[in-house]
């Protein structure tokens, strides 16, 4: 299903930004001695040369708390103001309850609805076009998003070519009403659940509840089949940026910026080459930051702002595709 704003209706623009990632920073330096492999070993196989790491005690709703506070405060907007919150994780503070209702507490958002969405790595993707429909409908007037993930918990450190892709960090926005020529413009959320099983965690739910047969087998670790998903990148991305943009009656060459999920170096550049997107239109941190999961967009998208490479009426699109599998799209104008 693909979505767009509609002349004479009410549109949402993204009104904030905020981030936040650990203080402890792994290199890939100190890393490979661990995995004793090289550092070079693993840049050449993923691009990450540093990741962020979470204390103990630091959870995906005291990660996103940092970052939704930045965003109000970007926004300008009290946390009496806030109408929804979606949290975007999968890697939650607890079962039940949500990590939006957590969240809400020590954020004091008690005005707001407040549910997780777990969409992995297209969880941005997914929480901006199901909290634009709020706005759309005109319901709400401040919706916040928050993607937040400890991710450092859900890896085998033994296990090299997964664990030397991931880092910890938390991405928020805040959504308000614009015009429909600006904001939104244009979007697609896809899903293929007959690829379940080439990234997941096999234990820790009602299928396969944590044993102690599970845990010594590292059933509660993330599995993942590489190959399949940089051939599924590969095969969506382009496609569902395609269709975005004719919907919205633009093409690549209207797009300052292209923001995708920052899943590894190779699978960027491979998709930026199947796109024949020009130079210099590509926004790529994961060499900093690793795969953050459902964070790295709006990561990545708050320091394109910060950095001065998006400016007002630029034509940004932004991609998520992971787990699930899942995939989507959103081209704005800022």
């Amino acid at each position: 299903m693909i979505g767009s704003s509609a002349a004479g209706k009410i549109n949402a623009r993204i009104a904030g930004l905020g981030m936040y990632v650990p203080e402890k920073v792994l290199t890939s330096a100190e890393l490979a001695r661990q995995l004793n492999v090289t550092e070079e070993w693993i840049t050449s196989r993923v691009g990450v040369r540093e990741r962020h790491i979470a204390a103990a005690g630091e959870a995906a709703s005291s990660m996103g708390a940092v970052a939704a506070e930045r965003a109000l405060a970007n926004a300008g907007v009290t946390p009496g103001e806030v109408d929804l919150l979606i949290v975007a994780t999968g890697t939650p503070d607890r079962p039940i309850p949500s990590s939006a209702c957590i969240l809400q507490r020590r954020l004091g958002l008690l005005n707001a609805a407040a549910f997780d969405l777990n969409a992995a790595c297209s969880g941005f993707v997914y929480a901006l076009t199901v909290g634009s429909q709020f706005i759309a409908n005109g319901a709400y007037r401040n919706v916040l998003i928050v993607c937040a993930e400890v991710v450092s918990q859900t890896v085998d450190w033994t296990d090299a070519p997964t664990c030397i892709l991931i880092g910890d960090g938390a991405g928020a926005a805040v959504l308000q009403p614009t015009t429909p020529d600006k904001g939104l413009l244009a979007w697609k959320l896809g899903a293929d659940g007959r690829g379940a099983d080439f990234l997941t965690i096999p234990a820790g739910g009602s299928e396969m509840p944590l044993t102690h047969e599970a845990l010594d087998a590292s059933l509660d670790k993330v599995r993942m089949s590489g190959q399949e998903i940089f051939l599924f990148a590969l095969r969506t991305v382009p496609a569902v940026t395609a269709e975005v943009l004719a919907v919205a009656g633009l093409s690549l060459e209207d797009v300052s910026l292209f923001v995708p999920h920052q899943a590894n170096s190779h699978i960027l550049e491979a998709v930026a080459r199947r796109m024949e997107l020009p130079e210099g239109k590509l926004m790529m941190n994961v060499d900093r930051y690793g795969n953050t999961v459902a964070a790295t967009v709006p990561i990545a998208l708050c320091e394109a702002v910060e950095g001065g490479r998006i400016k007002p009426g630029d034509i940004v699109v932004l991609a998520g595709f992971g787990a699930g599998l899942t995939w989507g799209a959103v081209v704005m104008r800022w």
